[in-house]
């Protein structure tokens, strides 16, 4: 059976079989409360090869970072030493619903879906700066986010962007 987004949720791996585990169950790194752990899904090689197709077959990334005119509106932001607090506020005024699945495709056949809550929360334990190159999106593809080897994040969309706001009574970023 071929896999898409109506069967993606098939092909959940255990968190002990993914190869990048060690980013969120050591504690060298980063050790998330089990609540937060068992919302992660980790994708198997087949699925994992889906979302990277799917990706590749739009050409999201024909240029960096991301294909001309493919989006209206491109927003970018900076990954600084300290800037925690600033990188998970700017992901916040993005705007999507926390409890929205997104799809995180690292490679060929690396990729999970999370809630995204937790990607703000813990985006530093999903992105490595100058290891990584991590796409984020969901099915509709009006939305992406590439977080770049170089220590930048883009937001590309279709929508008339504008920030969200109230940010500060989210309590639960931190």
């Amino acid at each position: 059976m071929e896999v898409g987004f109506d069967n993606i949720d098939d092909h959940i791996i255990p968190m002990d079989d993914f190869s990048m585990k060690w980013r969120f169950t050591d504690a060298n790194y980063d050790l998330l409360p089990p609540i937060h752990l068992e919302q992660l899904k980790p994708l198997d090689k087949k699925a994992s090869n889906f979302l990277w197709s799917f990706i590749a077959s739009t050409q999201l990334h024909a240029d960096v970072p991301f294909k001309k005119d493919f989006f209206r509106n491109i927003d970018k932001t900076r990954i600084l030493d300290d800037n925690d607090r600033e990188i998970k506020k700017w992901l916040y005024q993005r705007g999507l619903p926390f409890d929205k699945d997104v799809y995180l495709s690292w490679q060929q056949d690396t990729a999970m879906i999370v809630p995204w809550k937790l990607l703000i929360k813990y985006f530093d334990a999903f992105y490595y700066p100058s290891s990584d190159d991590l796409t984020v999106i969901d099915q509709s593809i009006n939305w992406a986010l590439l977080f770049f080897h170089e220590d930048e994040i883009y937001f590309g969309t279709n929508k008339d962007f504008r920030p969200s706001i109230g940010f500060n009574d989210v309590d639960f970023l931190w």
